[in-house]
C-alpha cells in the first residue's frame, strides 16, 4: 500500500464510519477496487478507526467530559449509570477480540463475506425501520434511566460484536438492534457513537504496545496518511451526518447496503 492508496482508504473509512452502511466493508471493496494486496493483519484497519474514534471524542467533547465528571463525583448518578451500560455493552465484543480474533481478520480478506454481510445490514435496517414504525420507540424506554436499560445494553453489545464481520454495518447494527429492543432513535444515536471508543482505542493501543504496529507489512508514511485523513474526514462526516443518522429513515441506507451487497457478488461471480 502507497500512501495515495492509503489516502483515499482513508477518506473512505472517515466518511462512511458514522453511516449504517459498514465502513469496514467499504474499505474491503475499495482494496479490491485499488489493487491493495490482503495483509496478515488488521493494522490500517486498526490505525484508521481509531482516527474516526478520535473525531467521535472531539465532536462529542462536552458529552464526554459531563460523564467523566460524572464520574468523578464518585456517586451513582445519571453519568455513571451511563458509564456503566456503555460498559455492559462492550462485553461481547471483548469475547470476541479475545477468542475469536484470528478468524475476524481471516473475514476481512473475503469479498464474498462482505457482499453476505450487505445484504445482511439492508435487511437489519429496513426490520428496524418496519418495527419503529410500528410502535414508538419511547414506550419501550419509558421509565428506565438514560433512555436505555442494562439488558437493552447488553443486547446492543451483542450486536456490536457480530458488526466486527466486514459489510456488517456497526452503527447500522447496533442502531437498529436498540431500535427493535425499544431505544428512541435520538438515544441510540449518541449511545452507539460513544460505546466504540474503548473498544478500538484499546485495540489500537495493544497493536502499538505489542509491536504489531512497527512489524505490519504496511508502512509507517501510508499508516500515517491514512490516520490524518480518516481522522479529518471523519470530523466531517460525524458533524454533518449523526443529525441524518438520527432523522434519516434507514431502509434507504438499507437500500445502498442491498444494492452494493449484491454488486459485490455480481463482480465476484
Amino acid at each position: 500500500m502507497d500512501w495515495l492508496q492509503a489516502l483515499v482508504l482513508g477518506l473512505v473509512q472517515g466518511l462512511t464510519e458514522f453511516l449504517p452502511v459498514s465502513s469496514s466493508g467499504h474499505l474491503a471493496i475499495g482494496k479490491a477496487l485499488l489493487g491493495v494486496a490482503p495483509t496478515e493483519d488488521l493494522v490500517f484497519e486498526v490505525t484508521v478507526h481509531a482516527a474516526t474514534v478520535l473525531a467521535t471524542i472531539v465532536v462529542f467533547r462536552k458529552q464526554i467530559w459531563k460523564l467523566l465528571c460524572g464520574l468523578f463525583k464518585f456517586k451513582y448518578n445519571d453519568e455513571t449509570d451511563y458509564i456503566a451500560k456503555i460498559c455492559v455493552s462492550m462485553i461481547p465484543v471483548f469475547i470476541v477480540g479475545m477468542f475469536f480474533k484470528d478468524s475476524v481478520e481471516a473475514a476481512f480478506g473475503s469479498l464474498t463475506v462482505v457482499g453476505i454481510a450487505l445484504i445482511v445490514t439492508a435487511l437489519l435496517l429496513t426490520l428496524s425501520d418496519w418495527m419503529s414504525g410500528r410502535k414508538a420507540a419511547s414506550e419501550g424506554a419509558h421509565g428506565v434511566r438514560n433512555g436505555i436499560s442494562f439488558w437493552q445494553a447488553l443486547v446492543i453489545g451483542v450486536g456490536q460484536a457480530f458488526a466486527v464481520i466486514p459489510g456488517l454495518s456497526r452503527s447500522g447494527t447496533t442502531i437498529s438492534t436498540g431500535l427493535m429492543c425499544g431505544v428512541k432513535r435520538s438515544d441510540m444515536a449518541q449511545f452507539s457513537f460513544l460505546m466504540v471508543l474503548v473498544p478500538i482505542l484499546g485495540e489500537a493501543f495493544l497493536d502499538l504496545v505489542g509491536g504489531e504496529t512497527a512489524s505490519s507489512s504496511v508502512g509507517l508514511l501510508p499508516l500515517a496518511v491514512g490516520f490524518v485523513a480518516a481522522f479529518v474526514s471523519g470530523l466531517f462526516a460525524c458533524k454533518v451526518m449523526i443529525a441524518l443518522v438520527r432523522k434519516a429513515q434507514l431502509k434507504w441506507f438499507g437500500l445502498y447496503c442491498l444494492l452494493a451487497g449484491i454488486a459485490v457478488l455480481i463482480f465476484l461471480a
